[in-house]
């Protein structure tokens, strides 16, 4: 036997001895499910009442400056004018929820909540959403809360009522997760958006993706 052929044959019989190498399973992104989906917003939403406080701070004090006069003592308080508090803070307090939501969603897909549990909102095509995009996921998420609102001023007429009620529909957007076969909340069907829950090695993270939109302009 030549010395070429007998070093092919040991080569052959290495490689059969050898394990094949097993090839790594690529996860990929899924569906976010609804009780991650509640968890984000429950981080996002202290966040946004402190953004919210802030707003409405500043607005009382820019009000009473405006359109009241400031006394001396306690029992000449008085409160904010209707169409102040109607077409100034609660447009206000609107604009400042789109405009955090919007930019997040804009600048990299997720809130400060949501890479907390590797969630990313994309539109149907996979790619960031825009500024009308984000407006209108934000109506089809506020869609269900109103309506439940609604039916809670009606059937009892009291605050609490009306906010309890409120909430309720907040959480029928993600119990229908439950119902739809592809997992989608009413938002996401409305809005033609979905909320996705990214595997770790494609997790980008938020300030990572800040940076890599602002170099890929």
């Amino acid at each position: 036997m030549s010395k070429s052929t007998s070093k092919a044959a040991i080569k052959s019989k290495s490689q059969k001895n050898t394990p094949q190498q097993q090839v790594p399973h690529i996860e990929e992104p899924t569906i976010a499910k609804p009780m991650a989906r509640i968890v984000a917003i429950l981080y996002d939403g202290m966040l946004i009442l402190a953004l919210l406080f802030l707003v409405g701070t500043v607005l009382t004090v820019i009000g009473t400056l405006l359109t009241m006069e400031t006394g001396t003592q306690s029992e000449q308080a008085q409160s904010l004018p209707t169409w102040y508090q109607n077409f100034i803070m609660t447009p206000s307090f609107i604009l400042t929820l789109v405009a955090f939501y919007g930019l997040f969603w804009r600048r990299g897909g997720q809130t400060l909540g949501m890479q907390t549990w590797r969630l990313k909102t994309v539109n149907n095509a996979g790619h960031l959403l825009t500024w009308g995009q984000s407006f209108k996921r934000i109506l089809a998420a506020a869609l269900m809360p109103l309506i439940f609102g609604i039916i809670g001023s009606l059937i009892g007429g009291s605050r609490a009522i009306l906010l309890t009620s409120a909430f309720l529909g907040l959480v029928f957007n993600y119990v229908f997760c439950l119902f739809n076969r592809r997992g989608l909340a009413v938002q996401d069907m409305l809005s033609n958006t979905i909320t996705l829950k990214m595997p770790k090695v494609a997790h980008e993270g938020l300030w990572r993706g800040f940076r890599n939109r602002k170099q890929n302009k």
